[in-house]
């Protein structure tokens, strides 16, 4: 098959970047670099640049932000260019038929999971939020399908207990990057034969909104603690205590000590091992560690309760 000469990157967020820096490492730099249009981001809600696009301009890449892909100038544009490949990282947009049909050898995606599981937008916070003691990374042939395209490599890798979704993205990008590499050389040897996924396996992992971070008190203790875990850093986990919301930074399951007061799922319980206890759903309990206020600094929850004279029977929402 020979080298691939003309490369395309399509990335945008951090989870991208070590792909495409290990590209340029190896030669294999990109004729272009496609990433999302410059957006608010932060409190200040400032434009920038997705963090690809970064990275692409100190490399010297040249880049483009088109609004939509399947926009007929844009297609045009690539076609002209004539590439070899397309390498696919989180871009953010899916692609029409045609963008899939310009490279010459097809397009290859990198996607945070042991495919087919967990097929979609938040593959690693699922993975966590699941509980599961293993994940990895895959790359696949793409197709129309929302990831259901052959794969080509995997590589696994073992969650590590308290690991938040945001330090296992770190890792998996990493290890992603490694994996498009051995891919590109084994797809230019012919040694690669994708492998059709087996449909009745797959699972979805949807996009993560901001309501995914508010507790629901009828969980039971260990899915809250996991699912804060997933989303660190983004949505968080949060709840409302005297109509006020309340951050949670910090929580894990307890034992609730004898004595202490029972009730429905989201009672304030008491103090247990320096954690707030809240009863949570069969009967398990949610301590939290570390909380905050709107506007105010995190204290710890034995903090909470001394300023904020909380007794055992409250509920939080």
């Amino acid at each position: 098959m020979g080298a691939f000469s003309r490369l395309l990157f399509f990335g945008t967020p951090d989870f991208a970047v070590p792909t495409l820096e290990a590209l340029v490492d190896a030669g294999r730099r990109p004729i272009r670099v496609i990433t999302q249009p410059p957006r608010p981001v932060g409190r200040g809600r400032k434009v920038q640049p997705p963090p690809v696009a970064l990275v692409a301009q100190r490399l010297g890449l040249p880049v483009m932000f088109p609004q939509r892909v399947r926009e007929t100038e844009f297609l045009d544009e690539m076609a002209a260019l004539e590439p070899d490949l397309a390498v696919v990282v989180a871009f953010g947009q899916i692609f029409p038929a045609r963008l899939l049909a310009i490279p010459r050898f097809g397009c290859v995606n990198l996607h945070a999971s042991l495919l087919p599981a967990y097929r979609g937008a938040a593959p690693i916070q699922a993975a966590v939020a699941a509980g599961d003691s293993e994940t990895g990374v895959s790359t696949m042939v793409m197709e129309q399908g929302l990831d259901s395209g052959p794969v080509l490599l995997q590589a696994s890798t073992p969650i590590a207990e308290g690991e938040t979704a945001e330090e296992l993205s770190d890792r998996l990008a990493k290890l992603g990057a490694d994996l498009v590499l051995r891919t590109l050389e084994a797809f230019e040897n012919e040694t690669l034969t994708p492998k059709p996924q087996d449909a009745s396996l797959a699972t979805y992992a949807p996009r993560i909104s901001k309501d995914d971070g508010r507790v629901d008190w009828r969980r039971d203790a260990g899915e809250l603690a996991r699912r804060l875990r997933a989303f660190t850093p983004w949505p968080g986990l949060s709840a409302e205590l005297r109509g006020v919301p309340l951050k949670i930074l910090d929580a894990r399951p307890v034992a609730a000590v004898p004595g202490t007061v029972n009730g429905e799922p989201g009672t304030f319980l008491g103090i247990v091992d320096g954690f707030l206890a809240v009863r949570s759903g069969d009967g398990s309990v949610l301590g939290l560690g570390r909380v905050q206020r709107p506007g105010r600094k995190a204290v710890s929850a034995v903090d909470l309760v001394n300023g904020e004279r909380l007794r055992p029977g409250e509920t939080f929402h």
